[in-house]
């Protein structure tokens, strides 16, 4: 994929990845990556790109998919909803959290709070998005 040719080492996440995934119904038009580079931007034929740096040790939790015949690294939705958090401020208040509208189904909690271990303002919003998962199977019909 463009994103992963522009800057090597680098994976689709973030409001992308969540995109593709399917778990926020917006359509995203700017492909954002995270990387463990320096945060670029590009403007090309093919549309936007922007790369944000993290620590090395952050860059996990992709998978290889398989995009308009090519194949791309993209986070796993828990991963991209982790880097999302972790990288804008204020983003582990639950109004943020409500405001995306996020789809939780297939969500795996478990595995997000294990990537959050020992980041209070990812644990806070793990807090956040359990409560929000059990106020929905609340209103799921049984």
């Amino acid at each position: 994929m463009v994103a992963n040719a522009l800057v090597r080492g680098s994976y689709v996440s973030l409001q992308s990845a969540l995109a593709f995934h399917g778990m926020i119904p917006e359509s995203v038009h700017t492909v954002t990556s995270v990387t463990h580079r320096r945060g670029r931007r590009f403007t090309t034929p093919l549309g936007g790109f922007i790369f944000h740096n993290i620590h090395p040790r952050l860059l996990s939790g992709y998978v290889a998919e398989v995009i308009a015949g090519q194949d791309a690294f993209v986070a796993r939705p828990e991963k991209a909803l982790l880097d999302l958090l972790h990288l804008v401020p204020g983003t582990d208040d639950p109004a943020f959290l409500e405001e995306l509208r996020l789809r939780l189904d297939s969500f795996d909690l478990g595995l997000f709070e294990s990537w959050a271990e020992g980041r209070p303002k990812l644990l806070r919003a793990a807090g956040h998005l359990r409560r929000m998962l059990e106020t929905e199977a609340a209103f799921r019909p049984a």
